[in-house]
């Protein structure tokens, strides 16, 4: 990660964020030329094809050289920073740099929020030994990162000559829905930390954070309204370049469509009686505090189905022409982030409890809400679950995750006219569509767990007798 090109220069190179990548856009630097770093302080923040992670240094000294400028792609193992571990002795020539970022004669402004998606710090990754040459940004899918130890950042304070206000990443992502300047206020935390209660003291009254339509995560038990685009005068068109997260999946989806022989069925639904153990189960006393929706049950469903059917938990092989079957469950969860779709999912669901599996969505969810989702978290997914039914959206004809069997759509729980005991009642009604590999799955086998999903939804006290 590091080199020492003499007694007092040392340079930080880019690291291998995820197992695989190859190559890191620079979103933003933290630091300029002259600033005091300490071991651990983030330096920059890089976008990956999975995701936007923060850099810390590992040693301390002062900022000689920025080697790359904002939104450069640079390869794994290519200096970024180089810095006078020595307290300033150091000059920047001492490294030669193929891009320098001039140094400011004057304080930069301040920004006023934070990027959307901002990551949590990960440290502990290895370097890949690469070339010096800068190449341009690759358009070949690279291969998903591995789970990452997430240690707890330390508090630290601000480095000379920076001034940049400290604030978590959910902090920042508060001020900038509510258009707080971070500059203007007071930090009442330890160490100079501005919190939540700072932001919120910041304006009067103070609203509830907005939530963009990005945000707005697929698995929200409540529809969400998506206001248009604003059209502004004398613009027809926008581009936006495709990378990151959106390009990664893209490139996934395509690869998924055409590789996987996709069949989809449906199945329409009376979900009344689990609408009804959604409420009893909100009052029971071992679900306080825990999530509790549709989604719930619908994913403890879709975990006794493939109990009762754990062929379909499956992959292919293309290399060794095998099937290789799975003897666990882990549940993707289909989300919307301001970085684009990304699908976590829940470790060993199939292991868990009705309310254990509340918890893990309750985290889930929180963490993609506050953009914290980390690679190792949308690894090893083997079934997902989306839910278009929170736009409305009576169902759709879901894509495969790359790598997953199946995926299973819900679309909009309506009450509607249905025939109940003879006669035409309103119910509760949804639709469902099983998206499967028909290399790995056959008629039958997606119809009977479709149609289990479905025959527990129906009468939920089947959860008890087939779990």
């Amino acid at each position: 990660m590091t080199t020492m090109t003499d007694a007092a220069l040392a340079e930080f190179k880019m690291p291998d964020v995820g197992e695989g990548l190859t190559e890191a856009e620079i979103l933003k630097w933290y630091v300029q030329p002259g600033d005091v770093v300490t071991d651990g302080q983030v330096v920059c923040e890089v976008e990956t094809a999975k995701a936007a992670v923060e850099l810390p240094i590992p040693f301390n000294g002062v900022v000689q050289e920025l080697r790359f400028p904002e939104g450069t792609t640079v390869d794994v193992g290519q200096v970024i920073i180089a810095v006078d571990v020595a307290g300033g002795s150091g000059s920047a020539d001492a490294a030669p740099a193929p891009v320098s970022v001039p140094e400011p004669t004057a304080p930069e402004p301040e920004p006023e929020a934070e990027p959307k998606g901002r990551q949590p710090v990960l440290v502990g990754y290895g370097v890949s030994e690469a070339s010096t040459k800068r190449r341009p940004r690759k358009g070949d899918v690279v291969a998903a990162p591995a789970a990452v130890t997430e240690p707890a950042p330390e508090p630290q304070t601000p480095a000379k000559g920076n001034g940049r206000p400290l604030a978590k990443p959910p902090v920042r992502k508060l001020a900038k829905d509510l258009g707080v300047d971070l500059a203007s206020l007071t930090p009442s935390g330890p160490d100079g930390i501005i919190t939540r209660e700072d932001v919120h003291a910041a304006v009067a009254p103070a609203p509830e954070p907005t939530v963009t339509p990005a945000q707005a995560l697929l698995l929200s038990p409540e529809p969400v309204a998506v206001a248009p685009a604003a059209v502004q005068d004398g613009v027809r068109e926008t581009r936006i370049p495709v990378k990151g997260v959106r390009k990664a999946t893209a490139a996934a989806m395509i690869g998924s469509a055409f590789t996987a022989p996709h069949v989809t069925e449906f199945v329409t639904v009376d979900v009344t009686r689990t609408m009804k153990l959604v409420e009893e189960l909100k009052a029971d006393k071992e679900m306080q505090g825990l999530r509790v929706n549709p989604l719930l049950l619908i994913a403890k469903a879709l975990l006794v189905a493939i109990k009762r059917n754990p062929e379909i938990s499956a992959s292919w092989d293309e290399a060794a022409q095998e099937i290789v079957r799975k003897h666990y469950v882990n549940l993707g969860i289909a989300a919307a982030t301001p970085r684009g779709l990304i699908v976590p999912n829940i470790k060993d669901a199939h292991a868990k409890t009705l309310p254990e599996l509340a918890s893990a969505l309750g985290e889930l969810v929180a963490t993609a809400r506050e953009g914290k989702t980390s690679p190792g978290a949308m690894q090893g997914g083997t079934v997902t679950i989306t839910n278009v039914g929170v736009f409305g959206v009576d169902t759709g004809t879901p894509i495969l995750n790359p790598g997953e069997s199946a995926i299973l759509a819900v679309g909009a729980i309506k009450l509607q006219p249905w025939v109940h005991k003879g006669k035409v009642k309103p119910r509760q009604v949804t639709t469902l569509a099983l998206s499967f590999d028909h290399r790995l799955v056959d008629g039958e086998l997606g119809s009977k767990v479709l149609a289990d999903v479905a025959a527990i939804l129906e009468q939920p006290k089947r959860l008890i007798t087939w779990a």
